[in-house]
């Protein structure tokens, strides 16, 4: 009855979670819920009530095709405050519905059957769903502990690289929440203009870095325009992640074959929605600054704590998750479903996103501090460390 591309994609483990959770909460537990990257707060109230006065205005509900033309400058700005970065708004930006909306699609213009797309494992999960749709072969690049969780260019066997159409890089990463250096990306422009292949950097946590340490947009560096793509997202740094809002930029000619395939699939973002995004990409140094810091707070209580009780977890350098090494004598999965049974608190099995996630779990800081505290002590109560 479907086809073989629908029968293709798995049982999602956030699906499998939300039929287990909902279990617990019939029996009653209190749960607390580290699962889902969604940010738990709303958007800063200058950016709703910008968005609310566009939704009473009576021309706003056409179709937006491509988007307003104010939406690509706005993007355009950003990226040279933020990254230094210079942008044609007309050419090397194309609006999206989220992020994930051009990760999932833009496989489909890149790739067929017989090509090889490198994805990071473990990697966000879109990146695995856009392959399928491409129909081309998947294939891992590990992220180990021992590598500084940074895939290793030299050891991709040649026959891959000859046939590799694009590769996927997430950094700061989801699930991974690690930064990669400057050599890092001179390497990866290097090895993808010796075979011919075309960069996909994900972006979506550039506004939530911890420290002193800085985000790196792949375009700060020489000749990456020739090679590469960038996602940027409002999601999680605005925490507009139901708003449905992001933008794709670089290599010329990949952005227009992105805008050619959406130009097929939707009519563009609702109007008011884009009014929001630019306000908050002109005017949000300032609350964005704030949002990370809020982010920051909440790991240092959830990693200090778990490191006092026993389970020693390192910090993250930057994004909304903590991937934390679980205790030996356990699989992600069943470790997962410890966590629920004895403490009520909810995580992601590190397997859901790839077989070297095995060993750890993804925890999400989408609870206020006092929640996080608890779920220490649910923890150190727990015999789980003991």
């Amino acid at each position: 009855m479907f086809s073989k591309l629908a029968k293709s994609f798995p049982t999602s483990i956030f699906s499998e979670l939300a039929d287990y959770k909902a279990e617990k909460i019939a029996e009653g537990l209190d749960l607390i819920d580290l699962s889902i990257g969604s940010p738990d707060l709303p958007p800063p109230i200058w950016i709703r009530d910008e968005m609310a006065k566009w939704v009473q205005n009576e021309n706003s509900y056409g179709y937006t095709l491509t988007g307003l033309n104010e939406f690509y400058q706005s993007a355009a700005n950003y990226m040279k405050r933020k990254f230094s970065v210079e942008l044609n708004p007309a050419l090397e930006i194309v609006q999206l519905m989220g992020s994930q909306d051009g990760l999932v699609h833009l496989p489909m213009v890149l790739a067929e059957e017989g090509d090889v797309i490198l994805v990071t494992d473990p990697g966000y999960t879109a990146y695995s769903a856009g392959v399928k749709m491409s129909g081309a072969e998947m294939v891992s690049m590990p992220l180990k502990k021992e590598h500084q969780f940074l895939p290793q260019f030299d050891e991709i066997p040649e026959k891959v690289a000859k046939r590799t159409k694009m590769m996927f890089l997430n950094f700061p990463g989801n699930p991974v929440p690690v930064l990669a250096n400057r050599c890092f990306y001179e390497k990866a422009i290097s090895f993808a203009k010796k075979y011919g292949i075309i960069i996909v950097h994900d972006l979506a946590y550039a506004d939530l870095v911890f420290g002193e340490k800085s985000p790196i947009s792949i375009f700060e560096f020489d000749g990456a325009k020739d090679v590469a793509v960038e996602f940027h997202s409002l999601s999680k740094n605005f925490n507009m992640a139901g708003c449905r809002i992001g933008y794709l930029v670089g290599n010329e000619s990949i952005v227009e074959a992105l805008k050619k395939l959406k130009s097929n699939l939707d009519y563009g973002v609702f109007a008011p929605i884009q009014h929001a995004a630019i306000k908050a990409l002109r005017e949000g140094d300032v609350f964005l600054n704030e949002n990370c810091r809020l982010y920051e707070k909440r790991r240092d209580v959830l990693v200090s704590g778990l490191q006092k009780v026993g389970w020693n977890v390192e910090l993250s350098e930057a994004t909304m998750f903590v991937w934390a090494e679980i205790p030996e004598g356990f699989t992600s999965q069943s470790f997962a479903y410890q966590l629920i049974d004895k403490c009520g608190v909810v995580t992601t099995p590190g397997n859901a996103f790839g077989q070297y996630g095995e060993g750890f779990v993804r925890i999400a800081l989408v609870q206020p501090e006092n929640r996080l505290h608890e779920v220490v002590k649910r923890i150190g109560t727990s015999d789980l460390f003991s």
